[in-house]
């Protein structure tokens, strides 16, 4: 599918408000509002636009510390990688994870209420999980910039 400029400008009002609704997202784009919404179906249709999400402050929901945790592997097979990235889809204080090259085999953003909580994390969960050769921790002391937007 080629994106044309309407499209890429859909796109990006979404990305900024998915809380739109079809004629306020027609107004902005100077269409009627049948052809937008046939446009935004198309776009979720094909995979530009994955899902639609409420962002949460996480500090006011008591998950205030926020840890990057570098991950190595002991052993690098497809069954370890396999069963690793199981038990991490399982661990709620784990908010994102990436596959990453490197000194590391793995970067994870984990969310937690405070240090003992980290700590807990640590000895009970993420000890818990087999082949794990190391865990480097970062604290985050404050957020510069946080964006979810994709540059259009």
């Amino acid at each position: 599918m080629l994106l044309d400029k309407i499209d890429l400008r859909i796109l990006n009002i979404l990305q900024n408000n998915s809380n739109l609704t079809t004629k306020e997202l027609a107004a902005k784009v100077n269409l009627s509002t049948t052809p937008v919404f046939e446009r935004v179906k198309k776009l979720e249709k094909e995979g530009y636009i994955k899902k639609y999400k409420a962002i949460l402050d996480s500090e006011k929901l008591d998950r205030g510390l926020m840890v990057f945790c570098n991950i190595t592997l002991k052993e690098h097979t497809r069954k370890i990688g396999n069963q690793f990235v199981k038990d991490i889809l399982s661990l709620d204080e784990v908010v994102e994870c990436y596959n990453i090259s490197g000194d590391y085999d793995f970067l994870m953003k984990v969310l937690v209420r405070d240090m003992k909580h980290y700590q807990n994390f640590v000895l009970n969960h993420l000890g818990e999980i087999r082949n794990i050769g190391s865990a480097h921790s970062a604290f985050v002391m404050g957020e510069i910039k946080n964006s979810y937007l994709v540059p259009i």
